[in-house]
């Protein structure tokens, strides 16, 4: 009898402290933030991809100590109703002003595209795409490869960059930068501003265009005078009409030199004079050839 009025006092007090735990860890819980100086802060339910429009269960309210609270975070989640990302946010992130599109933006592409800029698309393929590593976000620059209108031949081609550190917008229809590998894609859709539209659509009406994928944080840019085919065969990096220009041997080749030596009599002179003679040396670029012709007495 003792013992089973010791078991049931024992199972009332694992009840009793049980039941006080879990008020304790509830009032903790609701009173910790405003004691501790926190506030909430609206944060990812789950991951968020570029383009989403935000809806209530895409967010959820928790605690953030308030001397650490993010700069552009948001302490009334009705604000974010309607807002689009325009950058990815991981679950539990904050949801920051700076990854929002402008207040009215349209879910979709068109939400990413920054105030004065246009969103462009380009063919491509497996060599032009650089294999597929240009993925959204990342940045390339531009070559075009055309005649070169410099040359008298033109036939002669020249591949020169014409624009740099242009942002990738989406790769196909996928605007996401959550991937990990390669995506041999068709076209590939670039930020541009309305002038850097305009030269690649001539670019790619007077030749073809290749994307250089570069680092994301160099910022130094490329001063090239282009690629032509004459270098590109003698492995210099000169244009090759300045050192043909600056070679001797062409310049002969181009126009040729004469050179005039006058024979002189040498000796007693007679009274009836032998007649003047010329030598005339002629240098045409590697050869050289000798006349000897009579002149009228002067």
């Amino acid at each position: 009898m003792k013992n089973v009025r010791a078991l049931v006092v024992l199972l009332v007090a694992i009840a009793a402290g049980g039941t006080a735990m879990f008020m304790a860890k509830r009032w903790v819980a609701e009173h910790q933030p405003a004691q501790g100086g926190g506030v909430q802060v609206a944060v990812a339910a789950k991951q968020l991809d570029l383009g989403t429009a935000l809806t209530p269960e895409l967010i959820r309210m928790v605690g953030w100590p308030k001397e650490s609270v993010p700069d552009g975070s948001f302490t009334d989640s009705g604000k974010l109703a309607g807002r689009v990302i325009k950058m990815n946010v991981q679950a539990g992130e904050p949801i920051l002003e700076a990854k929002l599109a402008p207040v009215g933006a349209a879910a979709g592409l068109s939400s990413l595209i920054p105030e004065g800029s246009r969103a462009m698309t380009v063919s491509v393929n497996e060599i032009i795409g650089v294999a597929g590593f240009a993925l959204p976000g990342n940045y390339v620059d531009i070559l075009v490869n055309t005649q070169d209108e410099k040359s008298r031949d033109p036939s002669k081609q020249i591949s020169k960059i014409v624009l740099e550190r242009i942002k990738v917008l989406a790769v196909a229809q996928e605007a996401s930068t959550d991937q990990t590998k390669p995506k041999v894609v068709s076209a590939v859709t670039l930020e541009v501003k309305p002038e850097e539209a305009e030269k690649i659509d001539l670019a790619r009406s007077v030749g073809t265009l290749t994307l250089v994928l570069r680092n994301q944080v160099d910022l130094t840019p490329a001063s090239t005078t282009g690629a032509r085919k004459p270098e590109l065969l003698s492995g210099s990096t000169a244009p090759a009409e300045a050192k043909a220009a600056e070679h001797p041997a062409a310049q002969a080749a181009e126009k040729p030199v004469v050179k005039v030596k006058r024979a002189v009599a040498v000796g007693k002179p007679k009274p009836a004079a032998a007649p003047a003679t010329v030598q005339i040396e002629v240098i045409r670029g590697t050869e050289r050839s000798t006349g000897t012709f009579k002149t009228e007495k002067e």
